[in-house]
């Protein structure tokens, strides 16, 4: 089956205002940018993104954030956005924070139709006792927040209940692809695109490469997670804090 489209913008055509969306990258490495910026040109709104982080303030989707699209995020951490962490304490924003790896199991759980897991990550913070604030009032109250988590004992171990994470759409970045929609990605993009692919009911990937064929060797994600699939070319990559040694030298 040929799942290849001809643009971004027709890839997320359908993508309505209050979807929720998967959106792969991890830092700034395998972001889908060029669907992101297919969204933002669409104008689409209201939406409720789960992501590891939301960008930068102008790269990622922090470029959808800055033009106040996002209504709600579920992230492992704020990140280096400024303006996700003034929408998140003005109350123009909700902001569900979630365990990193935590996050990604919610994720892969998603995909793999196991509706809850256990975990000990957060046993004995907020994360499992509730009361981590998702909305803030115009004066700093809380207006939502978490809800407590059941805890249950296993070898004598407490573990919170984490529930999984399936959404509307999801958003990746290959390197490669085929037309049957299977994907190969790059170091570090590996790490969150598979699972928001395998969390999203319909999911879209940009690939910097359309390929007739892959060795089935070398295939990260089979193309039963992915349904459309566009080719965009060498992308920008870009880097999200530069080091540097006295002197100049990398």
């Amino acid at each position: 089956m040929d799942k290849t489209l001809s643009t971004p913008e027709v890839a997320v055509a359908d993508i309505p205002d209050g979807a929720s969306l998967a959106v792969g990258g991890f830092g700034l490495c395998g972001v889908p940018m060029e669907l992101i910026r297919a969204l933002l040109d669409r104008g689409t709104t209201g939406l409720h993104v789960v992501s590891n982080n939301c960008g930068v303030d102008d790269h990622g989707l922090g470029v959808l954030l800055r033009e106040g699209r996002i209504a709600r995020m579920t992230a492992s951490y704020v990140g280096e956005n400024k303006e996700f962490a003034r929408r998140y304490l003005a109350g123009e924003l909700e902001v569900e924070l979630v365990p990193q790896g935590t996050l990604a199991e919610r994720l892969r759980a998603g995909g793999c139709g196991i509706p809850a897991f256990y975990t000990p990550a957060g046993v004995g913070t907020q994360v499992a006792e509730g009361g981590l604030p998702w909305r803030y009032g115009p004066d700093g109250e809380v207006l939502a927040a978490s809800p407590p988590r059941e805890i249950r004992e296993f070898d004598g171990r407490p573990y919170v209940l984490e529930e999984a994470v399936r959404t509307d759409f999801g958003l990746v970045h290959a390197a490669r692809a085929d037309r049957h929609g299977n994907l190969v990605f790059d170091k570090s993009a590996r790490n969150f695109n598979p699972l928001a692919a395998m969390a999203a009911r319909v999911t879209v990937a940009q690939a910097e490469e359309v390929v007739e064929r892959l060795d089935p060797d070398e295939i990260h994600l089979p193309g039963i997670f992915v349904d459309r699939v566009v080719a965009v070319g060498p992308v920008a990559k870009p880097i999200e804090k530069r080091t540097v040694l006295p002197g100049g030298h990398r």
